[in-house]
């Protein structure tokens, strides 16, 4: 069986509601970071956020499952809707148990948690919806789609950070070799809420400063932190031998490879895993370091991190051979949704030639880093889908 393949992408992000107003934001260099506008974020350390503004959940899914989901899965309706859309599935044309949904998700649904929550707290239990029970739930996203396009096959979430969005990937790999033929996966995260945010605080990890462009510059020697966003993209996955029977023989590209590890505990004097997670990824792709073109790199902004990942690119691709670039430096950091978006994001640069930019940063050359900054790279194209 060949490797699977990417034959559908659905997106909504900060800087663009769907996956082609948001990609051309991002070849033009448009920022979605802003002053939180969701709540009066004056009282908060952090006030810059990646907030999907403008979106409305009406458009993508009945009133009915609305009411009944956290923003979170929401998301995930309008980015399946396109992803389906795109890779031009008829879902009546397979078996409900050919079908599978595999998901990532980070925060769960704290808006509606927190709103229910209020709600008990103030009015007592009476308040409470009944849909408290599922909708804050990590699993309800993959539940929800589940249901609503008829995936019965294995269906399953991961609960990770960022990881997690790549790891739901290689879980779909997994399935998709064991005979399942559909497989929908990714991820959306939505934890911009008061309690939302104040749970991330406890990291230390996050941006203070408040203006917008100044805020999130991963590789700067101004590094102070990330920003924390929302969003995501749903990817749809096939064999490639699947795909071409119904008539799609020339997909985004292909998912080659794939390695996770473990750092070791902090303070055991062992070197962190990054570089080996990067050396069993091309082993397994059966690809060389030359042989690589682009890395989007997680490009957390915060400096020892930055330095960590840094040093793992260029003790395995050389100093400066290969172009890297951090798009998310105009969405903010997504979690779970913020690996399957970069995926997006290197599938429709195979797709057009073209490297998206990294903005605002200033790039430390002590990191010995290629950056993309500015305006986007011209590259070739990689024979597939036009646009």
């Amino acid at each position: 069986m060949s490797a699977p393949v990417f034959t559908g992408i659905g997106v909504i992000a900060p800087n663009g509601l769907d996956r082609e107003a948001w990609w051309q934001a991002t070849l033009d260099g448009k920022s979605g970071l802003d002053r939180i506008s969701r709540f009066d974020p004056t009282d908060y350390p952090v006030r810059v956020a990646g907030e999907t503004v403008g979106f409305d959940p009406a458009d993508h899914a009945p009133a009915r499952l609305v009411r009944e989901t956290d923003a979170m899965t929401r998301y995930a309706f309008a980015a399946a809707n396109e992803a389906l859309a795109d890779a031009a599935i008829d879902t009546d044309a397979f078996s409900d148990l050919e079908m599978a949904v595999i998901t990532a998700n980070s925060s769960g649904g704290v808006e509606f948690g927190q709103r229910e929550l209020q709600k008990l707290y103030s009015e007592g239990p009476q308040a409470v919806g009944a849909y408290m029970s599922i909708a804050w739930f990590y699993a309800a996203t993959t539940g929800q789609l589940s249901i609503r396009h008829g995936m019965r096959g294995p269906c399953g979430v991961l609960c990770s950070e960022q990881a997690g969005g790549l790891d739901v990937l290689a879980q779909a790999r997994r399935v998709l070799a064991r005979g399942t033929r559909l497989v929908m996966s990714g991820g959306t995260d939505a934890s911009l809420s008061p309690y939302g945010l104040t749970c991330q605080l406890s990291n230390g990890r996050l941006s203070t400063e408040p203006l917008p462009e100044r805020a999130f510059l991963p590789f700067d020697r101004a590094a102070g932190g990330y920003v924390p966003g929302e969003g995501g993209a749903i990817l749809m996955m096939e064999n490639r031998e699947d795909a071409a029977a119904r008539g799609l023989d020339r997909p985004y590209g292909e998912l080659a490879g794939y390695a996770a590890t473990f750092d070791p505990r902090p303070g055991s004097g062992r070197p962190p895993t990054l570089r080996r997670a990067v050396e069993l990824a091309l082993a397994d792709a059966d690809v060389t370091p030359e042989e690589v073109d682009l890395v989007l790199a997680d490009g957390h902004g915060v400096p020892e991190l930055d330095r960590l990942e840094a040093e793992a690119i260029t003790a395995v691709l050389g100093a400066g051979r290969v172009p890297v670039t951090v798009p998310k430096t105009m969405t903010g950091r997504l979690y779970a949704g913020g690996a399957p978006l970069d995926v997006a994001a290197a599938l429709l640069a195979l797709r057009d030639g073209v490297i998206p930019p990294t903005v605002n940063v200033r790039p430390d050359p002590a990191h010995g880093l290629d950056l993309v900054v500015g305006r986007p790279r011209e590259t070739e194209p990689c024979p597939g889908r036009s646009r």
